[in-house]
C-alpha cells in the first residue's frame, strides 16, 4: 500500500488489508453479473462485436471459472431435503435423480416458489413428477408433508427440497451446478523485528481469485476502504476519481 503512505498516512495492518481485500473482491465479483446484463442489452441492440471484442463471451468465461458441480447430501431426518454448499452464490442447474434398483430417472428440476408449491401439490394434474420434478428453497412454512422432514422448519436459503418425494424402495439424489463466491483473500505473514513479512508458503495463504485484468480496480477499491478507515478524504477522492476514469475507459 505504497500509494496510501505517499503522504505519510501510514500503512495498513495485514488484518485490515485482508478485510478490505475481501470486500473489494466481493464487490467486483457481484458487478460481473450487472455488467453481463448491461452487455446483453447492448448485444440485443447490436452494439457489441465478435472475436476479441466479444465482451459478453469474455465475461461469461470469467464467471465460469467459479462454476462448481456437487452431489448434495440429504438433511438429517429427511428423504427429499438437501443441504446446499456454504459458498453458493447462484444456482444454474438442479438435477433430480431417483434410483429404483437398476432403473435411474434423471431430469432437471424446475425452481418453484414456496408460495406456489402448496397449490401445485393440491392437484394430481399439476403436482411435480419424476419426469417433471421441481424444487423449493428449503421446506420452511410448508404445510403439506411428503416424506420425513418436510413438515419441520428448515434453514431458509441453505437447503432445497425436491419434489416428488422418493418412492418406496427408491433413493433420491440431487446434483447441483452453481456459481460460488470467490474465496476470501488472505495475506499471510511472519513477524520479523516487529514488522510483518509476507509468507506465501503459509498453509492458509489465499491469493485473489479474480483475473489480472481486475487488478487496477481491485487496488482502487482497497484504497477507498483504506481512506475511509483512516478518515483521509484525499485518499478516497483519489481512488474514486481513478476508478471513475478506469470505468469510463472500459464503457
Amino acid at each position: 500500500m505504497a500509494v496510501l503512505n505517499k503522504d505519510n498516512n501510514g500503512y495498513l495492518t495485514p488484518e485490515e488489508f485482508n478485510l478490505f481485500a475481501k470486500q473489494a473482491q466481493l464487490e467486483i465479483f457481484e458487478e460481473y453479473f450487472y455488467n453481463y446484463n448491461n452487455l446483453l442489452n447492448k448485444q440485443n441492440k447490436r452494439l457489441t462485436n465478435t472475436g476479441y471484442a466479444d465482451l459478453p463471451r469474455q465475461l461469461v468465461e470469467v464467471i465460469d471459472t467459479f462454476t462448481q458441480f456437487k452431489a448434495l447430501t440429504l438433511s438429517t431426518g429427511s428423504e427429499q431435503t438437501f443441504e446446499l454448499p456454504a459458498d453458493w452464490y447462484t444456482i444454474t442447474y438442479v438435477n433430480f435423480k431417483q434410483t429404483c434398483g437398476a432403473v435411474v430417472t434423471s431430469n432437471e428440476a424446475e425452481r418453484i416458489s414456496e408460495g406456489q408449491i402448496n397449490r401445485l401439490l393440491s392437484s394430481n394434474l399439476t403436482s411435480p413428477s419424476k419426469q417433471y420434478p421441481a424444487y423449493v428453497f428449503s421446506q420452511q412454512g410448508l404445510g403439506v408433508t411428503e416424506g420425513p422432514g418436510t413438515g419441520t422448519y428448515g434453514n431458509l436459503g441453505n437447503q432445497i427440497t425436491l419434489y416428488p418425494a422418493q418412492a418406496a424402495t427408491c433413493t433420491l439424489g440431487c446434483d447441483l451446478t452453481y456459481v460460488r463466491y470467490p474465496k476470501d483473500p488472505k495475506w499471510t505473514y511472519n513477524v520479523v523485528s516487529g514488522s510483518p513479512i509476507f509468507n506465501q508458503s503459509a498453509t492458509d495463504y489465499q491469493d485473489f481469485e479474480l483475473p489480472f485484468s481486475d487488478q487496477v480496480e481491485m487496488t482502487l477499491k482497497i484504497l477507498q476502504y483504506a481512506g475511509v478507515n483512516i478518515r483521509e478524504p484525499e485518499v478516497v477522492q483519489f481512488a474514486s476519481g481513478a476508478e471513475a476514469i478506469n470505468n469510463q475507459s472500459e464503457s
